[in-house]
């Protein structure tokens, strides 16, 4: 009986996903945590959207991360649930769920790219594909890599934006606000970063690929 019934929720909470759409999300998830990992975290490359956010907070309200990110990834998951659906939000779990293991994994082994901290265009630039590509794969199954995608698809979703328009818009709103307390100097390389993921992010997600391989890559 519990089997069944176990059986029936595992059915219910995939329905409408298939077998690739988990594997693509999941070499998304492990692209775009190996970006932030090797070059974002080294160089310390600012983020737009809910983690330029929550840094933000931090630093004016001495806010934890541990409370305020949890908090606005919900609000962002709630709002995106109103108007994106239930396979949106499933899909989302699945991608989320990588992202942290692939975190995990990738803090197992020591850096696996040169240090660029000296040379924050090639970092920004290096880092900002690594996120496009990663982020860009993730969304185009449907899901989303944390609060920031979600507010971004769903804000595209409101206002009819290309959704490198609507990424643009919140990181650099977040990014304005961050000038506050990082120097102007840092906040440049940022805006390359978030400029370079939006776009990648958006061609990758409306890329059409020749009809032989279309109903594999989704």
């Amino acid at each position: 009986m519990k089997q069944n019934f176990a059986s029936k929720l595992m059915h219910r909470a995939l329905d409408g996903i298939t077998a690739s759409s988990i594997l693509y999300i999941m070499i998304g998830a492990a692209v775009c945590t190996f970006g932030i990992h090797n070059i974002h975290q080294r160089t310390g490359i600012t983020e737009g959207g809910v983690i330029g956010l929550m840094l933000l907070v931090e630093r004016w309200l001495g806010i934890s991360p541990a409370y305020i990110t949890p908090v606005l990834d919900l609000a962002c998951y709630l709002l995106a649930f109103k108007f994106l659906g239930g396979r949106f939000i499933r899909l989302s779990i699945i991608s989320t769920t990588g992202m942290s293991l692939f975190y995990k994994l990738w803090e197992q082994f020591p850096p696996m790219l040169p240090d660029l901290s000296d040379h924050p265009l090639i970092a920004a630039v290096g880092g900002g594909m690594f996120v496009g590509i990663g982020v860009g794969m993730i969304v185009r199954q449907g899901g989303s890599s944390g609060g920031d995608d979600a507010l971004a698809l769903t804000i595209s979703h409101l206002t009819h934006w290309r959704l490198s328009v609507a990424y643009l818009f919140t990181d650099l709103v977040v990014l304005g606000l961050s000038l506050t307390y990082i120097p102007v100097a840092r906040i440049l390389f940022s805006v390359v970063t978030v400029t370079l993921s939006s776009f990648l992010i958006d061609r990758i997600k409306d890329y059409k690929f020749p009809s032989r391989f279309s109903s594999a890559a989704g």
